[in-house]
């Protein structure tokens, strides 16, 4: 049993099993939602508490990116490897 999902195996299969890949189609990925978190954090302030931010924020960046991966809702262009959000 594993205790971090998505398992490795199965995110290298979304990337051809390049490890170096993954990383930066997860990094892009990441830096994406981080921006999208922040401007969403900006409104957010000006309409709840503290406490409800926090409590939205509990996952990183990195770990929702590492599930669009997994889950098939981020791919890339083998040509240029941008991220493609589905």
């Amino acid at each position: 049993m594993s205790l971090i999902e998505p398992k490795i195996d199965k995110l290298m299969e979304k990337t051809d099993n390049d490890r170096f890949l993954l990383c930066t189609l997860a990094s892009k990925r990441s830096h994406d939602i981080n921006d999208m978190i922040r401007g969403q954090r900006d409104r957010a302030i000006q309409l709840q508490t503290a406490v409800e931010i926090a409590r939205a924020e509990n996952k990183k960046p990195l770990s929702i990116a590492f599930k669009e991966i997994a889950d098939g809702d981020v791919s890339y262009d083998p040509e240029s490897i941008d991220v493609k959000n589905h």
